[in-house]
């Protein structure tokens, strides 16, 4: 399957699919690196490179990466820069936004009368007219917009470049780009959010959005199935994520 019919399929399956909102914002340095490989590492010892969470993170987005024709050094001497991996959930905090809620009304019912054959004994008909009651029914009428309290969860994760040198005189090496993606709602779940901001991210790595951008990313979309899959998924290059706002 080639690229362009990858996007196409991407496209039309994007009307009928929820997507998700990720902003993204970059920012490369004005000396353009030429660096192609790297060596990966944790920015936040906490996380734990040998956990398992941290494991999946490293591999989503080393497979991002690879989408930009970046590729993993044998060793951290041979690598052209350092990549620092950094992701996480900000404390929650809560928010006021409008619901919109559906508005229904009762429509019709009542009492109505018809007229009914009767037949006696002798075979006679006549008519009688008898009451038929018909009940209500619920019917949409419109939509109201009710203020709703709800807590809201930052899920982010930051990939920063950086000169494979030696710290000068108490600095850190020299930078060379940065992304920082991330994504707000009601969700705690950041393993599911990983990936999806992993995605957004292959467009941008070495470049300069200039601003935040908003992308929409489908989770089961071929831009989140190509990061998921991994390094060994082949060497189909990476579908971008969605459209930016």
């Amino acid at each position: 399957m080639n690229f362009a019919l990858i996007l196409l399929i991407a496209s039309l399956a994007g009307c009928a699919h929820p997507a998700y909102e990720v902003k993204v914002d970059a920012i490369t340095k004005p000396a353009k690196a030429t660096a192609q490989s790297y060596k990966l590492k944790s920015k936040d010892p906490r996380l734990g490179e040998e956990s398992l969470r941290y494991r999946e993170a490293a591999e989503f987005v080393k497979t991002a990466l690879s989408g930009k024709g970046l590729y993993e050094a044998a060793s951290e001497e041979k690598a052209d820069m350092i990549v620092e991996l950094d992701y996480g959930m900000d404390a929650p905090r809560s928010k006021v936004e409008p619901v919109s809620v559906p508005v229904y009304a009762q429509m019709g019912g009542g009492v109505r009368y018809e007229s009914v054959p009767v037949a006696d004994v002798r075979g006679n008909v006549s008519y009688r007219t008898v009451a038929v009651y018909d009940p209500p029914r619920n019917e949409l009428v419109g939509y109201d917009n009710t203020p709703r309290q709800v807590t809201i969860y930052e899920k982010y994760l930051k990939i920063t470049a950086r000169e494979n040198k030696a710290a000068s005189e108490g600095r850190p090496p020299a930078e060379l780009w940065s992304i920082h993606a991330s994504a707000e709602d009601e969700s705690k779940d950041l393993r599911k959010y990983l990936p999806i901001m992993a995605s957004a991210t292959v467009e941008y790595i070495g470049q300069d959005s200039t601003n935040p951008k908003s992308v929409k990313v489908r989770a089961d979309g071929p831009a989140v199935d190509f990061i998921r899959k991994g390094m060994s998924g082949g060497s189909t290059p990476a579908p971008a994520a969605g459209n930016p706002n």
